[in-house]
């Protein structure tokens, strides 16, 4: 079956604008019949998002993104995952206190480099979720540090120096065994990101693959046709499904991604 679907958003759970109600009313009035909320490292948006949808008469189904320690951009989804598994509530519980711990870090080294922002703004603009680099991004904005929120990470959150702040991740293995304990389902999220030639991101796909990787996020809004079509030969080759998404987190935070509309077929990953 067919769905209309984003299968990759973003709410105030984690770094998006809205609050995972309101994120199932924008998917309703784009007309999705499926949304895939995939905040990162964490379930808590889940609840209300599925509430939402019962009665705007859509699905939601229950996801997560997190970050694995190979490469800086490898982000894996997990989709169809349960809300009561201790192992993957005890990941989120560790990394909620982590991002938690990073904020006084990002502050001081934000100080070094001139930039002085006041941490309670930053925290407004997370609305009681985890505080993340959007939450910078959009205060340092405001007060002329930069002019577009792109010039954030790449003078400041996404640098080598940035790194010595980051938060240690578990191995790309260890996310997939993790998320497929949970009873979930999982896609690689956004290959170009990870920044590899093909003959690389080949062989990345392979060992992911090896370690029980499910499927491949074919669309994605700034996946170019030749990646593509690269990214769906992959598909075909190792066995793995497809998966696709805008990576929605509303318009203040990234203004040139709107919420998506796919046609995908995931029977695959409902019945299963």
């Amino acid at each position: 079956m067919v769905y209309f679907a984003d299968m990759h958003t973003h709410s105030t759970a984690s770094d998006g604008q809205y609050a995972p109600g309101e994120l199932v009313g924008l998917a309703k009035e784009k007309g999705l019949t499926l949304l895939g909320l995939t905040d990162h490292d964490t379930l808590d948006g889940i609840p209300e998002a599925v509430e939402a949808a019962g009665k705007a008469g859509l699905r939601v189904l229950p996801g997560i993104e997190i970050g694995a320690k190979e490469y800086r951009s490898l982000h894996l989804l997990g989709y169809g995952v349960s809300l009561d598994d201790p192992g993957l509530n005890g990941f989120c519980e560790q990394m909620k206190a982590a991002r938690d711990e990073r904020k006084y870090r990002i502050i001081d080294f934000l100080k070094e480099k001139g930039v002085d922002i006041d941490l309670g703004e930053v925290e407004a603009h997370a609305k009681g979720g985890v505080v993340a680099r959007p939450h910078f991004a959009r205060v340092m904005l405001e007060h002329g540090y930069i002019k577009t929120n792109r010039e954030a990470y790449e003078k400041y959150l996404d640098t080598d120096e940035y790194k010595r702040i980051a938060i240690r991740r578990m191995s790309a293995r260890d996310c997939i065994e993790t998320l497929h304990r949970a009873g979930g389902k999982v896609s690689f999220a956004h290959p170009y990101q990870v920044k590899l030639d093909d003959g690389a991101l080949e062989g990345l796909v392979r060992d992911l693959k090896g370690w029980g990787l499910d499927a491949i996020e074919c669309y994605y809004t700034k996946h170019t046709p030749e990646m593509q079509a690269f990214y769906l030969s992959l598909a075909g080759k190792y066995g793995l499904h497809v998966t696709g998404g805008s990576d929605f987190h509303g318009e203040l935070v990234k203004p040139d991604v709107p919420l998506g509309r796919l046609e995908l077929e995931l029977d695959w990953l409902l019945d299963g």
